[in-house]
């Protein structure tokens, strides 16, 4: 099996038609991302009219972040054997399918079925995206391009709500899923016609058990987190999934050391640039995935603010993000400082932004502009530190990888992003227990179930306490995560300056030898 020649970048800045390509991949990555946060908005909608329950809509919600979470590594190693810009194409063509099968949908049952099938096209795209960006371009300009397609992971995540909401102002909730279709059909046409293939010219046998383990294991692991929330973090229905995760993800780092044919070589964990960029990437994904799920909460339950009016309130955070990358901000500070230094900056940012939200942001007598503050400084560190990251994370895996390293950067992603969620939450609801008088499980319970305004009020700063202190928490991991990173990204570069120096050694001394042998 060899690569197609014109998946190799060439000499003078990669294929000679890549930044349209990147465009194309740009927008079917957007697509899939909007996807992840649209739904959230219909669901009024969606109980109406499909009658739908609240574990229904859990899972209308969940099913496609569990099935796309599960198969990322098995998505990115098929496309690694088979062809990247053929799965790029298959999936394309399954998430078209499934929105066209969930915008018709005349159930829940068949909506959950269909936000599965979208998962399994979701899954192909977040993998192949990346990977064929990895191919294009060379090392002068692909950190400029990681950032462009960083740009758009954040925009689809924070404009979902707003898109979704525009959406629902002017047609019935199934047009938030048709609307992918025309996007699906143009990008596409376009993969088939300007992508060039590449693949692994190893040609090395499919890893069938692997993939099975990474899915199960996975899957499980994300269930667990996602359920957390609803269940109770010690109840059987999250402890016995957490439990079947963690093994079947043992077992499957057991038997990818054994393979002589790994899904993921997990040798790549030996390498402290690849662990550093790793560390760094899911410190970041938490403080920022749990610190979006608390603000949301914050400006509608403290400030006040209907859901669009929220939604609109949280837009600062991707407009930096898209501004700085855009300008070329952040490619240019990773070049000047380097990426150990960089990431230092960025996730240092992060941390600020979240204190900020905290402390100027937060509390009952909380105002925007304090939040408003925290989310440009988060946007900035965010721009600043997440394309150094995946490009670390990338470039620590061989070419002929880039696939699985696109899987790998992408379950880091949901993993955080879960888990910011799942603990942030945990620790706002321990300290609103503590603060309230009445029992109840949520702010809206202990709001309807107070006895006068003065409790009520009581209740609405012991929520705004809570949430203080979960920013505070997901900044302190945030600037821990970041001193890691940055200190495991410096040892691999010494070790790597240190490793060229030793081959130029070895390189000269036959050159001395000979010259002796002359004389």
């Amino acid at each position: 099996m060899t690569a197609t020649p014109t998946a190799t970048p060439v000499a003078t800045g990669g294929h000679p038609q890549r930044w349209l390509i990147l465009g194309v991949i740009c927008l079917a990555q957007l697509t899939v991302l909007l996807d992840n946060t649209v739904l959230s908005v219909a669901i009024p909608s969606l109980t109406t009219e499909l009658h739908a329950s609240t574990s229904d809509i859990q899972w209308m919600i969940n099913a496609y972040s569990l099935v796309q979470s599960g198969l990322l590594l098995t998505a990115g190693n098929a496309a690694d054997r088979y062809g990247r810009k053929k799965l790029l194409a298959v999936g394309l063509a399954l998430f078209g399918l499934g929105s066209l099968a969930a915008g018709l949908a005349g159930s829940t049952g068949q909506l959950i079925a269909a936000r599965a099938g979208m998962g399994v096209g979701g899954a192909l795209l977040m993998t192949t995206t990346l990977a064929v960006v990895m191919q294009i371009f060379d090392d002068s300009e692909r950190v400029k391009a990681i950032a462009l397609w960083a740009t758009v992971s954040s925009l689809g995540f924070a404009a979902g709500p707003l898109i979704g909401g525009a959406i629902l102002d002017h047609f019935w909730w199934g047009m938030i899923f048709l609307i992918n279709i025309p996007v699906a059909v143009i990008g596409l046409v376009a993969v088939l016609k300007l992508v060039p293939e590449s693949k692994n010219p190893q040609g090395d046998r499919p890893d069938l058990l692997g993939a099975l383990l990474s899915t199960v294991g996975m899957t499980a692991a994300v269930y667990a987190i996602i359920t957390g929330p609803e269940h109770g973090w010690t109840s059987a229905e999250v402890l016995v999934p957490a439990a079947l995760g963690v093994a079947v993800l043992a077992a499957f780092a057991l038997w990818e050391l054994r393979t002589p044919y790994p899904m993921l070589d997990m040798h790549f964990f030996r390498n402290q640039k690849f662990v550093g960029a790793v560390a760094g990437a899911i410190l970041v994904m938490f403080g920022m995935g749990g610190s979006l799920f608390l603000l949301t909460q914050h400006l509608q339950f403290v400030l006040g603010y209907e859901p669009l009016e929220a939604g609109l309130r949280m837009a600062p955070l991707a407009l930096t993000i898209v501004v700085l990358n855009l300008s070329g901000v952040g490619p240019r500070i990773v070049t000047k400082l380097g990426t150990p230094l960089t990431v230092t900056v960025g996730m240092t940012l992060v941390a600020a932004g979240l204190a900020s939200i905290a402390l100027l942001g937060g509390g009952a007598e909380g105002t925007y502009g304090g939040m408003l503050l925290g989310l440009v400084l988060m946007g900035t560190g965010l721009a600043v530190s997440n394309p150094a990251m995946a490009n670390a994370i990338m470039s620590a895996i061989p070419p002929e990888k880039a696939g699985v390293g696109a899987g790998v950067n992408g379950t880091l992603a949901e993993f955080g992003n879960g888990l910011g969620v799942a603990v942030l939450g945990a620790v706002l609801n321990a300290r609103f227990a503590v603060l309230v008088t009445v029992t109840a499980a949520s702010l809206p319970a202990a709001l309807a179930a107070a006895g006068s305004d003065t409790e009520r009020a009581a209740i609405s700063d012991a929520f705004a306490s809570g949430l203080q202190t979960s920013q505070l928490v997901g900044a302190v991991a945030v600037l821990v995560g970041g001193l890691l990173a940055a200190l495991l990204l410096k040892r691999a570069e010494r070790a790597e300056r240190a490793e060229r120096a030793e081959r130029a050694g070895n390189a000269e001394q036959p050159e001395a030898s000979e010259q002796v042998t002359a004389a």
